[in-house]
C-alpha cells in the first residue's frame, strides 16, 4: 500500500469504517483486512497503548546456533539504515532485538516492543511478527495498516522460520523501522535470512547423521557390537550386494521399510519379500556418537529363500541376542567434513542412505569390507549384513509421516472425483480423509452449488447445507447430513470463508468464537474428545464453493502445520472436482430443461388410445430420445418414438427440430411411409448444414445419426400402420397377454437416403397395447439386444394391466439405477369407435343426391341429439359433396364421425386436391371451401391408395 495513500487519510477512513461495520474490501489489502478481522474476532482492545509482556521466553540452543551468524550479519548490513532485526519464538514472543538507530529504539521502548514482549496478533494486533505467524507466510505492514494505534509509527516485515524436517514454525524473523523508512524490499531481506537459517538447521541434521554413521562404522570395525567384517571373499565368490542383484524397486522397498523401522522404537526386526522369492531381514540398532548424538542404524541381510524368523512388533531377536540391545558409544574422532551447503531453494530431505551400493573401500587402517548374502553365512550371525540407513528416530518418524501424506494424496487423486456428482464428490473427500487425517470430516456447501449454479459471495449468515460427514463414530456430536447451517461470524468456518484462507485451531478448547455457534453442541463436542480443528474453504476457478472441516479426537497430538498443508492440498483437489461436478450439473440441468420443454407437456385430446409415457435421462447426460402422440384427422392418432445419437444440448436441440418436423408433416396428412421419407430428407439436409458452409471440425455440425418409429392407428377400422427408420421393433400386447414384436423390414437410420420406407399394417383387437421404446431400454453394456427383448416380452406378458402399470413394470425390470443411455417409452391401449358413432352413405355421381345427403345428415344429427350443429353440418356436407360430384371421379362417400369432435368426411377417387382461394366480387363460384373453412374448426385433405378424403371438424357443444 503506497505511503501516500496513508498520508492523505484513506486508510484512516477505511479503518474507521471497518470498525463501524462497513465494507472496505476495495480500500484495504486483502491480507491486512484478514488480519483486522482476526483482531476484531479476538476482541483486541483498541485503546491498548503498549505491547503485552510475555513469559517463558527462549529458543533451544540448536536453533540459536543456527540463527546467530545469520542475524548478526543481517544486523551489521542494516546498521546505518535505521532498521532493527527482531527474533521471536513460535508463539510470537520476542527473544532478541538487534541494531536500529537511537530514535527507532526509543520509539520501540516507549511501546514496550522489546525482548520479553508478546508480539502475537492476539496480544498486539496487526504487526509483522504476529500476522506472519497467524497467516503462516511472510507479511509486510506499514503505518495505519496496523490495527493498533500505538504501532502506526512503524513499518514491519516478518517471515516465519520453519523446521526443515518437520515443517513446524519455530521462530519469526522481523525487520522493523520507522514508517518513513519503510520499504517493501524489507520483506525480501527477511525471506533471505529465513532461508539461510533453515539451511543451517538442515546442515546440523546432516552433521549429526554423518557422526552417527561414523560411530557405527568405527564400532563395527572395532568389534564393539560383537561382529567383524570378513577380510576377503572366498575365491570366485561375488559380493553379497552383487549376488543379490537388487533392482531399483527392491532398493526403494528396502528404504521404505527401513524408514518405518527407524521411526518405530518398539520394533527391532522386519522382513521384506523381494523379487525372485528372496527375503531381506532388517535389523534396528541404536547408535550414540562421540558428541552424544543418538540415532539408529538399520542393517539389511538378504536370504536366498523364505526366512523362519518371526518379525513385527514384539518379535524375538534371538539370533542377535548378544548385542541386540547394545548402544554403541564411540570415543571422539575427527569431525566429519563440513557438508556442502544446499543450493538455494527448499532444503533436501535429511534422512540419508548409509549404503545403497557395496560399502566403500576402507581406510588404510580398516580391513577390506565386503557385503555377502545370507546364503554365505557360516556360523557368524552378523556376516552377510550391511548398513542400509542411518538416522535419528524423530527424523525417521517425520519421513514416515511424509510418506503417508504422499500416499494419502495419491489415494485422494484416485478416489476423489470418480463421478460428476457434487454430493458424491464431497462424500469421497470425507471417506479419504477419515481416519487417516482426521477423525471427523464435514463438507458444507450452499444449495446453489448443489443445483449447479454459481455461488453467491459468502456473507455472515449465509446458509450452507451439510453434504457429507465422515466419522469414526456412529453418533458424532456434529450437525447431520442434510441440515442447514448458518455459521456465526466468530466461528472458524465463517472466518475461513470470509478470508478465503485455511484456519488452524490446534487447541479447540482455547479457541474463541466457535462456541457461540451452539453452546450446547459445543459442550457435547468437547465431551466427545474433539480437541483440534482445521477449516479450509473450497475454492476453484476464483469461486468459493463451501468449506471443509477436519476434526481430531482419537490422536492426542493436535493438528500441525504439515496437517494444514495436507488439508489444503486435499481441499484444493476436491474443490476442482466439486466445481467440475457443479458445472456438469448446470449443463445437465440446462440440457434436461431444454429437452423437457421440447417433449410433450401433457396428453393431447384424443380418444383413439389411452397413453402412458416415461422419459429417463442417462447418467452421462441428457440425450436425444423423444416421443409424441399426435391427433390426426378422422379420429386417428400417430404414435412416434425417436432417438438422436449422442448426449447434451446438441442432441436435445436436434430432437426438438425433428419433433417439430414430424408435427408439420403430420399436419399435411401424409401417409406414414411418405412422412418418414420427408423426415429422412430433412435429416440429410441438416447433416449437410442446410446449404450453409459448415466447419467440418465443429463437433455439432451434423446430427450423425437418428432413428424413428411411427405408428398410425385408426379407431374406426382398428387397423394400425407401422413404419420405422433403423429403430427397435414395437411390441403388441393382445388383451389376453400375448406379446408379439412387429416384424418390420430392416431400414437404415434417418439421413442416409436412397432407401424406400415400407409399412406393415395390422388389425388390432380393442384393448391391445402398443409398446414403443428406444434402444436404451433393451440394450446396455452388460446385456445385448436379444436378451433385452426376451426380458421385455416376459414383462409385457400380463393381461389386464393398464398403460401406467405397464410402464412401471417394464422400467423396474429392465432399467438399472444408473442407466448408460436415456430411455423414452410410450405405451398406448387401443380403443375403437362403435357403430353408433359412425354414419356413412355411398352416393352416386349425380347432382340430385346433394339434397338427399343434406336430409340424411340432418336426420343423423337429430338421432345424436346434435340439432344445434345441423345447419352448419348440412352446409358443409352440401359443399363437399357438390365439389366431389363436379370435379372428382369414382364413387363418392359421405361419412360422419361422432368422437371428441363432429367429423364430416367426403371421399372420392380423384387425387386432385381442392385449393382454398378468395373469390372476387364478380366471380360466380369459388366460395364453397372458404365457407367450410370459416364455419369449421379445421379442415384438410388426406390421400388414400384409391383417392382422397376431404374432411372438416366441428367442436361438440
Amino acid at each position: 500500500m503506497p505511503i501516500a495513500w496513508d498520508d492523505i487519510g484513506g486508510l484512516v477512513d477505511a479503518h474507521e469504517r471497518f470498525l463501524s461495520g462497513a465494507l472496505v474490501e476495495v480500500d484495504v489489502r486483502g491480507s491486512v483486512l484478514d488480519s483486522w478481522k482476526r483482531c476484531r474476532f479476538a476482541g483486541f482492545e483498541l485503546d491498548r497503548m503498549t505491547c503485552a509482556r510475555a513469559s517463558d521466553l527462549g529458543l533451544d540452543d540448536r536453533f540459536l546456533s543456527a540463527a546467530e551468524p545469520v542475524l548478526r550479519d543481517l544486523s551489521t548490513s542494516l546498521a546505518d539504515m535505521g532498521v532493527t532485526v527482531v527474533l521471536c519464538d513460535g508463539h510470537g514472543q520476542m527473544v532478541q532485538r538487534r541494531g536500529g538507530g537511537r530514535k527507532l529504539l526509543q520509539c520501540l521502548d516507549k511501546v514496550l516492543f522489546a525482548p520479553g514482549c508478546d508480539a502475537s496478533e492476539v496480544a498486539s494486533g496487526t504487526n509483522g511478527v504476529g500476522t506472519a505467524l497467524a497467516g503462516r507466510r511472510p507479511f509486510y505492514v506499514v503505518g495505519r495498516e496496523h490495527f493498533a494505534d500505538f504501532l502506526t509509527p512503524f513499518a514491519c516485515a516478518g517471515a516465519p522460520v520453519r523446521n526443515p524436517l518437520s515443517g513446524r514454525i519455530e521462530a519469526i524473523v522481523d525487520l522493523t523501522c520507522l514508517r518513513e523508512h519503510g520499504d517493501p524490499a524489507m520483506l525480501r531481506l527477511a525471506r533471505d535470512a529465513v532461508h539461510d537459517i533453515e539451511t543451517r538447521l538442515l546442515e546440523q541434521a546432516t552433521e549429526r547423521e554423518r557422526a552417527l554413521l561414523a560411530a557405527y562404522r568405527r564400532a563395527r570395525h572395532g568389534g564393539a557390537l560383537g561382529w567383524s567384517w570378513p577380510e576377503r571373499t572366498p575365491s570366485g565368490q561375488e559380493t553379497g550386494y552383487e549376488s543379490a542383484e537388487l533392482g531399483r524397486i527392491d532398493l526403494a522397498l528396502l528404504r521404505e521399510k527401513a524408514e518405518a523401522l527407524i521411526a518405530s522404537p518398539q520394533r527391532t526386526l522386519d522382513e521384506v519379500v523381494l523379487s525372485g522369492g528372496r527375503v531381506a531381514t532388517l535389523r534396528r540398532r541404536p547408535v550414540t556418537g562421540a558428541a552424544g548424538e543418538t540415532g539408529v542404524v538399520v542393517e539389511a541381510r538378504i536370504l536366498g529363500g523364505p526366512s523362519p524368523i518371526a518379525v513385527g512388533p514384539g518379535a524375538s531377536a534371538e539370533p542377535y541376542r548378544a548385542s541386540s540391545a547394545a548402544t554403541v558409544t564411540v570415543p571422539p574422532a575427527n569431525p566429519p567434513a563440513a557438508p556442502t551447503p544446499t543450493p538455494h531453494g527448499t532444503p533436501s530431505a535429511a534422512l540419508r542412505t548409509a549404503v545403497t551400493a557395496p560399502p566403500p573401500a576402507p581406510a588404510a587402517d580398516e580391513p577390506h569390507t565386503r557385503v555377502r548374502t545370507g546364503t554365505d553365512d557360516h556360523g557368524d550371525g552378523e556376516r552377510g549384513s550391511w548398513p542400509l540407513l542411518v538416522g535419528e528416530t524423530g527424523v525417521g518418524l517425520l519421513a514416515v509421516q511424509a510418506r503417508r501424506r504422499l500416499e494419502l494424496l495419491r489415494e485422494a487423486g484416485l478416489r476423489i472425483g470418480s463421478t460428476l456428482d457434487v454430493t458424491r464428490t464431497a462424500e469421497e473427500l470425507a471417506e479419504v480423509t477419515v481416519p487417516r487425517l482426521a477423525d471427523f470430516t464435514t463438507v458444507d456447501l450452499p444449495d446453489a452449488v448443489l443445483c449447479g449454479e454459481e455461488p453467491e459471495p459468502f456473507r455472515a449468515g449465509t446458509a450452507l447445507r451439510r453434504v457429507a460427514l465422515g466419522a469414526v463414530d456412529e453418533d458424532p456430536p456434529l450437525y447431520r447430513v442434510g441440515e442447514e447451517i448458518r455459521f456465526t461470524p466468530s466461528t472458524p468456518q465463517a472466518r475461513s470463508l470470509d478470508s478465503r484462507q485455511p484456519l488452524l485451531e490446534p487447541v479447540l478448547a482455547k479457541a474463541g468464537g466457535w462456541f457461540a455457534q451452539d453452546p450446547a453442541r459445543g459442550d457435547r463436542i468437547l465431551a466427545a474428545g474433539i480437541h483440534s480443528l482445521i477449516t479450509v474453504p473450497l475454492q476453484a476457478r476464483g469461486a468459493t464453493l463451501g468449506v471443509v472441516s477436519f476434526y481430531r479426537t482419537g490422536k492426542p497430538a493436535p493438528f500441525e502445520d504439515d496437517d494444514l498443508s495436507l488439508a489444503q492440498e486435499l481441499a484444493a483437489r476436491a474443490a476442482i472436482c466439486i466445481d467440475n461436478a457443479r458445472r456438469y450439473t448446470r449443463e445437465h440441468n440446462t440440457a434436461l430443461a431444454l429437452q423437457r420443454s421440447l417433449l410433450p407437456q401433457g396428453r393431447p385430446e384424443q380418444s383413439a388410445v389411452e397413453v402412458a409415457y416415461r422419459y429417463l435421462p442417462a447418467q452421462a447426460g441428457v440425450g436425444g430420445d423423444w416421443f409424441d402422440v399426435i391427433p390426426l384427422s378422422g379420429a386417428r392418432v400417430a404414435l412416434v418414438v425417436g432417438d438422436v445419437v449422442g448426449h447434451g444440448l446438441h442432441a436435445a436441440a436436434t430432437m426438438g427440430r425433428l419433433r417439430t418436423a414430424v408435427h408439420n408433416f403430420c399436419s399435411l396428412d401424409l401417409p406414414a411411409d411418405d412422412l418418414l421419407t420427408h423426415l429422412d430428407d430433412l435429416v440429410g439436409r441438416l447433416d449437410r448444414g442446410e446449404g450453409w458452409a459448415v466447419e467440418p471440425t465443429h463437433p455439432d455440425s451434423g446430427i450423425i445419426g437418428a432413428t424413428c418409429l411411427l405408428a398410425v392407428y385408426d379407431p374406426v377400422s382398428r387397423r394400425c400402420t407401422f413404419t420405422h427408420a433403423g429403430h427397435p421393433p414395437p411390441a403388441v400386447v393382445a388383451p389376453d397377454g400375448t406379446v408379439e414384436f412387429v416384424d418390420l423390414p430392416p431400414t437404415p437410420p434417418l439421413g442416409l437416403g436412397g432407401v424406400p420406407f415400407e409399412t406393415v399394417e395390422l388389425e388390432l383387437a380393442e384393448g391391445s397395447q402398443l409398446v414403443l421404446y428406444t434402444n436404451g431400454l433393451i440394450e446396455d453394456r452388460s446385456r445385448d439386444v436379444d436378451a433385452g427383448l426376451d426380458t421385455l416380452r416376459t414383462v409385457l406378458a400380463c393381461a389386464g394391466r393398464g398403460p401406467e402399470d405397464t410402464c412401471e413394470a417394464v422400467l423396474d425390470a429392465l432399467l438399472s439405477a444408473r442407466p448408460g443411455d436415456d430411455v423414452a417409452m410410450l405405451v398406448a391401449r387401443t380403443h375403437a369407435l362403435g357403430p353408433e358413432q359412425i354414419a356413412q352413405w355411398d352416393l352416386p355421381s349425380d347432382p340430385t343426391v346433394v339434397s338427399r345427403s343434406r336430409a340424411a345428415v340432418t336426420a343423423q344429427l337429430a338421432d345424436w341429439e346434435l340439432d344445434n350443429l345441423a345447419f352448419t353440418t348440412e352446409l358443409v356436407a352440401s359443399e363437399l359433396v357438390t365439389n366431389a360430384i363436379r370435379y372428382a371421379t369414382g364413387p363418392v362417400r359421405l361419412r360422419l364421425l361422432r368422437d371428441r369432435a363432429l367429423v364430416c368426411e367426403v371421399s372420392d377417387g380423384s387425387s386432385t386436391s381442392p385449393r382454398l382461394r378468395r373469390a372476387r366480387s364478380e366471380d360466380e363460384g369459388g366460395r364453397g371451401l372458404f365457407l367450410v373453412a370459416q364455419l369449421t374448426e379445421r379442415w384438410g385433405t388426406r390421400y388414400t391408395t384409391d383417392g382422397k378424403v376431404i374432411w372438416a371438424e366441428q367442436p361438440l357443444p
